[in-house]
């Protein structure tokens, strides 16, 4: 794809009084490579983990401000109903995505799973070691899809250094706009105008205001279909679906 696009649809708790408890909510982002298998990019000077790891679960990248942390946390079964509850790792919210190739390929791809997200307080040091319950999460369940293909080096491979890695992995530009200000809050509030513009570019990697903003989150699958609509007179969807107590994929394929 020129542009790796893809929707990502959340649950947001609806207001009071609706006759439903979520809402959807649906976004373009950036499909940014596969969790444990950060893309190759000759620009990034960030310190980055051996290849031992790979997994089937997509990652793209998110501001802690914006909308999507809250809601993968608040319709996770730990029902997360404060912003303050979500600045660190966890959540596991349902969600689906979406990839649409178009041209001559004619493709949709569809996975339904869990969202995690891996902040800076996946690995602390010192008096931060103690790891917190969100942390135990991720770790717990992106970790039980991690597969080893390199048992050399496994032990060194690092939480923090891989979520490094996709901030390293993006422009200055991009890095630049986690030192934006507030997303969706009304331009006529106040906000840390002498930290927060927008349009800065981050050409450093420990920048303190971007990287306390940075998260990665990370869509565990358990149902992927791909729908071939090529050919109008062979178009098949391909369904799979993982069984956890076997870690095997089931395949079905059904009509379109």
């Amino acid at each position: 794809m020129d542009s790796p696009e893809f929707v990502f649809s959340s649950l947001s708790p609806a207001p009071k009084n609706s006759p439903s408890d979520y809402l959807p909510r649906a976004r373009y982002c950036i499909f940014r490579g596969f969790w444990a298998e950060l893309p190759e990019n000759k620009h990034n000077d960030a310190p980055k983990n051996e290849r031992v790891y790979e997994s089937e679960m997509p990652t793209f990248t998110t501001d802690v401000r914006m909308n999507k942390p809250f809601e993968v946390f608040a319709s996770s079964s730990g029902h997360a109903r404060d912003r303050s509850q979500t600045r660190g790792s966890g959540g596991g919210g349902p969600c689906e995505a979406v990839w649409w190739v178009k041209g001559d390929t004619k493709v949709q791809w569809r996975m339904q799973g869990e969202a995690f997200i891996v902040g800076p307080d996946v690995e602390g040091e010192g008096e931060q070691s103690k790891e917190s319950s969100g942390v135990r999460t991720v770790k717990s369940e992106l970790g039980s899809r991690m597969r080893v293909v390199k048992e050399d080096g496994k032990e060194e491979w690092s939480w923090k250094r891989e979520l490094g890695g996709h901030f390293g992995n993006m422009s200055p530009g991009m890095r630049g706009s986690f030192r934006a200000p507030p997303p969706g809050q009304p331009v006529d509030q106040p906000y840390d105008d002498k930290n927060l513009k927008l349009g800065e570019k981050v050409t450093t990697l420990d920048d303190p205001v971007a990287r306390q903003n940075f998260r990665v989150v990370v869509i565990k699958p358990e149902m992927v279909e791909s729908t071939d609509l090529s050919d109008p007179t062979k178009s098949r969807r391909q369904q799979y679906r993982y069984d956890g107590s076997s870690g095997q994929w089931s395949h079905v394929e059904t009509w379109p």
